[in-house]
């Protein structure tokens, strides 16, 4: 997981995850948890504990949460409203002349996220203009379909496999420290 150090207004620096925001107003000091439903963490202690113990609070509620909660994935789930076609998300329709022939060919492009890479841009051939029929679309979309749900599933597998790891990981830190 993403650390990075941030310095209080007291001049105390800290390593911190992401997903946990230090909040120094005339109010409220401490450390906010901003995975599922936000907590605030506050430096107020009777035994003067401060922002270390805070935040040593809101990594390990922070490491209960990526065990148990499903990951972000940041992906899109609504089709974007300037798109023309009905096809699903991450679907699209294309055609092309090959060099040196004189038909068309129609094909679906299927986009779909790879963990920690570019996103996978795939064809799936339909037909050509003589050839292209109702049922040939069908069997290509539904093959395009697929394709796109299988991307998906892996890349929600390989994130929530990372998730849990970061989690196993910061519950290790906070035991060793």
């Amino acid at each position: 997981m993403k650390h990075r150090n941030h310095t209080t207004i007291h001049g105390e620096t800290f390593e911190v995850p992401k997903y946990i925001q230090r909040l120094d107003g005339d109010r409220v000091q401490g450390w906010q948890l901003r995975f599922g439903e936000w907590k605030l963490f506050s430096d107020f202690s009777n035994d003067g504990s401060g922002a270390r113990e805070a935040l040593r609070q809101a990594k390990a509620e922070l490491a209960d949460r990526l065990a148990k909660l499903p990951p972000k994935t940041g992906m899109k789930v609504d089709v974007a409203s300037r798109k023309l076609s009905d096809l699903p998300l991450g679907i699209s329709r294309a055609e092309r002349r090959r060099k040196g022939r004189q038909t068309l060919q129609f094909y679906y492009q299927v986009t779909y996220p790879v963990f920690g890479g570019k996103p996978a841009n795939k064809q799936v051939y339909i037909a050509t203009e003589n050839t292209l029929t109702r049922e040939k679309q069908q069997v290509a979309l539904a093959k395009s379909l697929a394709m796109r749900a299988e991307g998906e599933r892996q890349f929600r597998e390989a994130k929530r496999a990372d998730q849990v790891g970061d989690s196993k990981q910061m519950k290790r830190a906070l035991r060793d420290a």
